[in-house]
């Protein structure tokens, strides 16, 4: 169905997500991650013609707030406001009043005042998007919070696994590395268990959290022993940069011992899934081979986070401004 009259048939059958904003999958049911997830086929269709554009984001204005670097995180959004027909404009912290002492606060609340309706933002300071989202009446999503959680991520990780594998459910998810430091394995070990899928994770001990016992999942310190029988192996990046010293002896060991190899998956399905969220720290967190090998699914996640995130980016705003 071409043109209007297509996207007008697919959008009228969208229900809108019951919430202002998006601050972690910790928050969110299963029935609102299955209403993103089915959204973001949706908007993957219209990736895939040639013409990229369709008005249903007409007329509202989105900020994108980014007070940490970020490539696949930030042109996703961009991208998928460009698609969706929504004004947006991008600030990075460096270039913000921030650096002239004002707050965070003060900021957003003197965009917000000139019409911005949704503020997607990455910031070094867990619990920060919860902050940001009390204080303001605009939309808030977060891209990344400290060391708290990493939502959309999540959800275009988990939107890949369910378009390779067809489900979620009882689907066995390693997930590989530095766990106490990464918000995407924690937004990962919520949703994907909130959707039905074993859970397990593997990495030295000191880059453990202390409560991993309370994510309800099951902490392996072999590779091999983790990977065995699991449908998806994803490799974390070494957050090197909120790491203390000491955590691991050498670089070296850390490859030897957790990096995601052919030998250390050999007990895997033979259909399982390569995952990395990026970027990627190749020869470390995992071989050239695995991450360009048939099995690596690292190309489909970063396309999978244009169509999540303009799924989500309608899901909040594409209903409310007439209603």
């Amino acid at each position: 169905m071409p043109g209007f009259l297509w996207y007008e048939e697919v959008f009228k059958q969208v229900q809108m997500l019951r919430r202002k904003d998006m601050l972690g999958l910790e928050e969110v049911s299963a029935e609102e991650i299955t209403l993103i997830l089915e959204t973001s086929r949706s908007m993957r269709e219209i990736m895939q013609r040639k013409i990229k554009k369709v008005p249903a984001l007409r007329g509202r204005s989105v900020l994108n707030l980014f007070y940490e670097p970020s490539t696949r995180t930030k042109a996703s959004f961009e991208l998928a406001q460009k698609y969706m027909s929504s004004d947006a404009v991008s600030v990075a912290g460096s270039s913000s009043s921030l650096v002239k002492g004002e707050t965070l606060k003060d900021t957003v609340r003197n965009v917000e005042i000139m019409g911005i309706e949704c503020v997607i933002m990455r910031h070094p300071v867990s619990g920060s998007a919860h902050y940001l989202a009390h204080n303001v009446e605009a939309s808030v999503i977060n891209a990344g919070d400290g060391m708290h959680e990493h939502p959309t991520q999540g959800l275009l990780d988990m939107f890949t696994i369910w378009e390779k594998k067809g489900r979620l459910e009882n689907l066995k998810v390693t997930i590989v590395g530095d766990i106490r430091h990464s918000r995407v394995a924690r937004s990962n070990l919520w949703g994907l268990q909130k959707m039905g899928a074993k859970v397990v994770v593997s990495g030295p001990p000191t880059l453990m959290p202390p409560d991993i016992n309370a994510f309800g999942v099951k902490y392996y310190h072999d590779l091999e022993e983790a990977a065995e029988e699991a449908d998806v192996v994803m490799a974390l990046r070494l957050q090197k940069e909120r790491q203390e010293n000491g955590l691991f002896p050498s670089m070296r060991e850390y490859a030897q011992l957790y990096g995601v190899t052919p030998q250390k998956i050999s007990r895997a399905k033979e259909d399982l899934l390569i995952m990395h969220p990026g970027p990627m720290n190749r020869g470390i967190e995992i071989s050239s081979e695995l991450a360009d090998g048939p099995r690596s699914v690292v190309l489909e996640q970063a396309a999978s986070g244009v169509a999540v995130r303009m799924a989500l980016l309608y899901l909040l705003l594409g209903g409310t401004k007439e209603q």
